[in-house]
């Protein structure tokens, strides 16, 4: 995989970017006034990143991935990932008829959903899994695989199916893990 170099990084634009900062030459990458990357986070091959973004500390974004940030955002809390393939949508079309859809289509014949999205800290959203508008996703959450996730999350759960359902509480051993990478890597700890 190959990186794009800190000078073209830095020309193009981002509203921030932070220290060791990887994105893939492979990655499509739009609206940089509106995206925030910071410390230590890469952004893999084949992703896709647009509108409002705010990607936290230690976060990867994997292969092929979407996050489509629209005009409210998407935030993603430090040491979060997105397995391949994840999509994340703050904004959609009104699907019932009752207004035209797609972006070719001008405002007032159109009914979007616009909401911010929120991705907790120590967050794990499994392959080929959809977060759609509204569906915030609290701390220490995981979501497995191919889950749909159509509604807020609450702390350290596991969540999956189609639509997600909580199925049980997730190890927070994590948190002790956290402080002591700090510590070892020299770091202060992440607020």
């Amino acid at each position: 995989m190959a990186y794009l170099s800190q000078k073209i990084l830095t020309s193009m634009g981002f509203a921030y970017l932070g220290n060791n900062v990887k994105i893939s030459d492979k990655a499509s990458i739009y609206n940089c006034e509106s995206i925030s990357i910071n410390d230590n986070s890469r952004v893999d091959d084949y992703c896709i990143l647009s509108g409002k973004i705010n990607i936290g500390k230690y976060c990867h974004i994997t292969p092929y991935c979407l996050i489509a940030g629209g005009k409210l955002g998407v935030e993603i809390g430090d040491f979060s990932t997105l397995a391949y393939r994840v999509n994340v949508f703050s904004q959609s079309d009104d699907y019932s008829g009752s207004t035209m859809v797609n972006s070719l289509i001008p405002v007032q014949f159109k009914n979007e959903q616009f909401t911010k999205i929120s991705i907790g800290k120590h967050v794990i959203i499994g392959t080929a899994s959809t977060i759609m508008p509204g569906a915030n996703i609290a701390d220490g959450c995981s979501i497995g695989a191919m889950t749909l996730l159509n509604k807020s999350t609450k702390p350290w759960g596991i969540y999956i199916g189609i639509p997600a359902k909580r199925i049980k509480e997730r190890n927070k051993e994590i948190l002790k893990l956290e402080k002591k990478f700090l510590m070892e890597t020299n770091n202060d700890p992440i607020q």
